[in-house]
């Protein structure tokens, strides 16, 4: 036989085995972005311990604000750390711990912790953001118009960007809103291998009615063992 004759049957068999060759990839369909979010719901609210960082922009100078911070949340309603607040016209970090639903702080200037309400420096109950019900992942239950965005690695990780958008008045009983009739656009960056929320980005109303502000939180050392206790007060 020819070789010319002999190629017209393996071009062929090429051709017909290309598509089955290509199909040997993953057959597994995209995951959602509900699907996603209803992850990183489900793994926040089995984690123990959280730990996170909190920044903003567009923050005023003047007022009463939160603009930062840094701590430890605790299952079932614990929080130990820093809170970055303006107040009368300048910024100060208070050492607050919350435990059980009463909110302690070391006010500038004073010796020893004391009994505060959050609300009166813009802020709700720290010990309650991974509470299932009142915390962070109740965003996700929420999240309307969700959508799959960027996919990145960062540090060694794949992570997945989820934009959406958010009611007002829920996200004010987190953080802060000078309009809660005005929505938050949302963006979520989730690990896609454990499902972990590495961080939410939040624009909207929050310190002026008329301009958007951010707050980002990170959060990382989900489960690691930590352990808050009440201080003593003065």
């Amino acid at each position: 036989m020819s070789l010319r004759r002999r190629a017209v049957p393996l071009l062929a068999l090429a051709l017909l085995a290309g598509p089955a060759l290509a199909g040997c990839g993953s057959d597994e369909p995209e995951e959602s972005a509900t699907e996603l979010l209803s992850r990183a719901k489900e793994h926040l609210d089995g984690a123990e311990s959280a730990h996170f960082v909190l920044t903003s922009e567009g923050a005023p100078s003047t007022g009463t604000a939160l603009v930062g911070g840094e701590g430890d949340i605790a299952r079932p309603a614990s929080f130990e750390g820093t809170l970055k607040v303006v107040a009368l016209g300048s910024t100060v970090d208070l050492d607050v711990v919350s435990v059980d639903g009463t909110v302690y702080a070391q006010l500038p200037f004073a010796p020893t912790f004391s009994v505060i309400d959050p609300a009166q420096f813009g802020i709700g109950d720290p010990g309650a953001l991974i509470d299932p019900g009142t915390g962070i992942s109740q965003l996700f239950t929420e999240a309307r118009s969700a959508e799959l965005g960027e996919e990145r690695r960062v540090g060694g990780e794949v992570v997945r960007e989820v934009t959406a958008v958010l009611p007002g008045d829920l996200v004010e009983q987190l953080l802060t809103s000078q309009d809660p009739s005005q929505e938050v656009q949302a963006t979520f960056s989730i690990a896609t291998g454990s499902g972990e929320l590495r961080r939410a980005a939040l624009t909207g109303p929050f310190f002026a009615a008329d301009e958007d502000g951010t707050y980002t939180l990170e959060l990382s050392d989900f489960g690691a063992d930590v352990e808050i206790t009440a201080p003593t007060t003065g």
